[in-house]
């Protein structure tokens, strides 16, 4: 199979040393791969970069062609690129000429890729075994510094992320909601039609020697090359694709050189096998065998809720780590028993590090996250969790599109009530239990003594989603408890500075608004 790469360079150097070292890295298996380079660099080491690089890949034909009009100014800068309509046409000239090219050369593909991208290794193989005519894969971009991270696909028309009937009329309400829905589609691994393309893009010999090509239609005012490429393909009866298995980092800026290093140990193979890939603002997804590492602190919970608490965890649960904080009792016999089989780290503190609560969380997440874990699912000894988890659990951590995921708690007052009032109402609202690990987002916490929460402060920042799994907080369930946190909070927040004083005041109350349980 003989594939041609081809691209028309006007590019930094910087930017285009990456390029190239990606399409050289390509996995390429019973693949003959060629190219094709038009040479429109201002960069004069650019244009040297290009001669070296057909000195490396002996075994590929590599055809450097000087551009035409080589002193037409195209601009960048940090904001943006500019782009004119003697740049567009320009450009339509070059991706002719490599497809006349390709056709003349009788290659099986033409991959067309622009030169500030840089690729995941198994993307021609992916583009290739899709088998489809004409299909791109998958990169993000923020257009414009302040915009968040869009695809270099579309829908239709110019730049449309959603669809719509030829007449049919949208409220702003319905076009946000059907924008978000094309935009998560394209989180998830799969092949999926779409109205426009570009920048990265295989076309297959039947494509090719179809009459495609990239000039513009005159009767058409659409602004860009590939709004033309695109058009005129779907008319001569090629539906478009794109693939979103293994997305490529594209340096816009050149800023993005600073987090490209992300994107390339995110890449890279463990094992022998492509592990990860990278989504939307330095957002690490792992492909398959997604597993949850446990996260708990423990102290003296022998005679408490534990072991209706691990009975549940245990059976969606790869490891755990677990910190004894100073427990007297056997905790730890316990815990070890029931997590029988799954591997656990057991800490024990020495000294108890209750009394400074976000110390005491901290440490525990720190520990956690020394395992690399894939998710972490953070409960207390007094949480349990509904059983029903038990299989939805592979449904929640597969997906790409949150990194956090929110329960709804229930604050019981007996073993099979929970209180519902004015300050005892936490089941109205979600929570955090379980996050995707992000290696590359700088955790902050709350710092302070009591109510720091059991993530860090900032998770929601990163893409949220809710679950309809609810949790049983055991914590209050008797009389004997509730004096023992109400005693623990008056004396660490006796004023209310971090919580509510009269929530601290209600634990004592008599007459409670209690509301059974529904399985």
């Amino acid at each position: 199979m003989r594939v041609l790469i081809g691209s028309a360079i006007k590019q930094d150097y910087d930017i285009l040393r990456e390029f190239l070292e990606s399409i050289k890295n390509l996995e390429s298996d019973k693949i003959k791969i060629d190219y094709y380079f038009v040479d429109d660099n201002d960069d004069k080491r650019s244009s040297i970069f290009l001669y070296d690089f057909k000195k490396e890949v002996t075994q590929s034909t590599v055809e450097i062609i000087t551009a035409e009009n080589k002193n037409m100014r195209y601009l960048r800068d940090d904001v943006t690129h500019y782009w004119t309509d003697d740049l567009m046409n320009k450009v339509a000239d070059i991706k002719n000429k490599i497809i006349n090219y390709a056709k003349e050369k009788n290659y099986d593909f033409l991959f067309l890729v622009d030169s500030d991208l840089y690729l995941h290794p198994m993307t021609l193989k992916q583009l290739i075994m899709a088998e489809k005519n004409i299909i791109s894969e998958i990169f993000w971009t923020k257009w414009s510094p302040d915009s968040i991270d869009l695809p270099q696909v579309w829908v239709s028309d110019q730049y449309t992320l959603f669809e719509k009937g030829m007449s049919e009329k949208l409220t702003q309400e319905v076009i946000n909601e059907r924008t978000m829905r094309f935009l998560n589609m394209l989180l998830d691994r799969g092949i999926y039609k779409v109205g426009g393309l570009g920048a990265c893009t295989l076309i297959s010999k039947k494509a090719i020697n179809s009459g495609l090509s990239f000039s513009a239609i005159y009767n058409l005012s659409f602004s860009g090359e590939d709004r033309h490429f695109c058009i005129r393909a779907v008319s001569l009866g090629f539906e478009l694709f794109v693939d979103t298995h293994w997305p490529a980092f594209h340096i816009y800026r050149s800023d993005d050189l600073k987090r490209l290093s992300i994107y390339k140990e995110c890449i890279k193979k463990i094992n022998g096998i492509y592990k990860y890939i990278m989504l939307p603002y330095n957002r690490r997804i792992k492909i398959s065998d997604n597993r949850v590492t446990l996260s708990m602190v423990l102290k003296n919970e022998a005679n408490r809720y534990l072991k209706d608490v691990l009975k549940i965890a245990r059976e969606i649960v790869d490891s755990a780590v677990i910190i004894d904080d100073a427990s007297t009792d056997n905790t730890k016999e316990i815990c070890l028993k029931e997590l029988s089989g799954i591997p656990v780290t057991y800490i024990v503190n020495k000294k108890s590090m209750f009394n400074n609560e976000v110390e005491l969380r901290k440490r525990l997440f720190n520990e956690t996250i020394t395992k690399n874990p894939d998710w972490i699912l953070c409960l207390d000894a007094d949480e349990i969790l509904e059983d029903k988890i038990i299989h939805k659990i592979k449904g929640i951590i597969d997906k790409p599109y949150y990194d956090t995921v929110c329960f709804r708690l229930y604050d019981f007052w007996n073993d099979h009530q929970y209180r519902d009032d004015i300050y005892w109402n936490a089941h109205k609202r979600m929570w955090p239990f379980l996050i995707r690990y992000q290696p590359y987002f700088k955790y902050v916490w709350r710092e302070i003594p009591v109510h720091c929460g059991r993530f860090p402060l900032n998770i929601f920042e990163l893409p949220t989603g809710t679950s309809e799994i609810r949790v049983k907080h055991m914590g209050w369930a008797n009389e004997e408890d509730r004096l023992l946190k109400y005693n623990r909070y008056m004396q660490l927040d006796g004023d209310g500075k971090y919580g509510i004083l009269e929530q601290y005041k209600s634990i004592l109350d008599k007459n409670v608004n209690l509301r059974d349980w529904e399985d």
